[in-house]
C-alpha cells in the first residue's frame, strides 16, 4: 500500500507527528521529514535530491518521490508547548533513581514504528557496505527541556540512537568524563538537523558510548530515533 500513514503516539494539539510508509508521490506542507531507513529518500520535482538514510530536512509545499518509511513532525502551536507533562509527558527523573532532582527533562510516549534491518557498522559510520546486517526494532519519542538545560551526562545505551531537532536549538555535546569541563566536540542542532551516532560498535549487540549530553539552548523539542537489537 503506497503512502500508508498514521498519527504517532505523541501527536496532539500542540504536535503534528506521522509515520508513512512505502512513500510514491508524498506532498508535504510543512514538516520536519526524517529517513527512518537505511535506504536514501529521494525528494523533489525537476531536481531531485537525496536525504540520506536516518538524516533528515524541512520541507515546505515540497514533494517526497519515493521513501521507505518517514516521520513528519513538527510543533504547530508553541505557546504553553512546555505544559507536556500535563498532556501525558513523564519526567525523566521518574525513571532513573539517580537522575538530578532540579533537571526539567520530559519525554513523550514512546512509539514503537516497526522493524528494520541494517548493518550498524554501517549505521555508526563505521563501514559504507552492509556486511553484516540484522534486525532492529524502531522506536521513536520526543523530548522537551525549557532553554538553558543540562540534560545530562551519561554513556550507557543498549540500542542505537541519533536525534533531530524538531523545535528550537540546542546541541548533542560530547566529554572525556562526566564532567562538563572535558568537552571536546559540540554539534550545533539547528531545527530540521539530524547528528551523526555517537556510538561505536564493539561487539554482537554492543555498543560504546562516549559521555555525552543534549545541552537546550533554548526552549526545544528533539525527536530520539532508537534501533533495539
Amino acid at each position: 500500500m503506497e503512502n500508508k500513514i498514521r498519527d504517532l503516539a505523541f501527536a496532539d494539539e500542540f504536535i503534528y507527528a506521522k509515520l508513512i510508509e512505502n512513500l510514491v508521490d508524498y506532498e508535504v506542507e510543512d514538516a520536519i521529514v526524517v529517513n527512518l531507513s537505511p535506504r536514501p529518500l529521494v525528494t523533489g520535482d525537476e531536481h531531485p535530491a537525496i536525504v540520506p538514510a536516518w538524516k533528515s530536512t524541512w520541507l515546505r509545499g515540497g514533494r517526497i518521490k519515493s521513501a521507505d518509511r518517514v516521520a513528519l513532525v513538527k510543533v504547530k502551536r508553541a505557546t504553553n508547548l512546555g505544559g507536556a507533562m500535563f498532556r501525558g509527558w513523564d519526567w525523566f527523573g521518574n525513571r532513573i533513581r539517580s537522575f538530578p532532582r532540579d533537571t526539567p527533562l520530559f519525554i513523550s510516549k514512546q512509539d514503537e514504528v516497526g522493524s528494520v534491518t541494517t548493518d550498524p557498522r554501517v549505521f555508526t559510520n563505521e563501514r559504507s557496505a552492509h556486511e553484516a546486517p540484522q534486525p532492529f526494532t524502531l522506536k521513536l519519542n520526543l523530548w522537551w527541556s525549557p532553554g538553558d538545560t543540562d540534560c545530562f551526562i551519561h554513556n550507557e545505551h543498549p540500542f542505537l540512537e541519533t536525534h533531530t531537532q524538531i523545535h528550537g536549538s540546542g546541541r548533542m555535546q560530547k566529554f572525556r568524563e562526566r564532567d562538563p569541563s572535558t568537552l571536546y566536540e559540540d554539534v550545533v542542532m539547528p531545527v530540521g538537523y539530524s547528528h551523526d551516532p555517537f556510538c561505536r560498535v564493539t561487539g554482537k549487540n554492543e555498543w560504546t558510548y562516549p559521555w555525552h549530553r543534549y545541552y537546550a539552548d533554548t526552549d526545544s523539542v528533539w525527536l530520539a530515533v532508537e534501533l533495539h537489537p
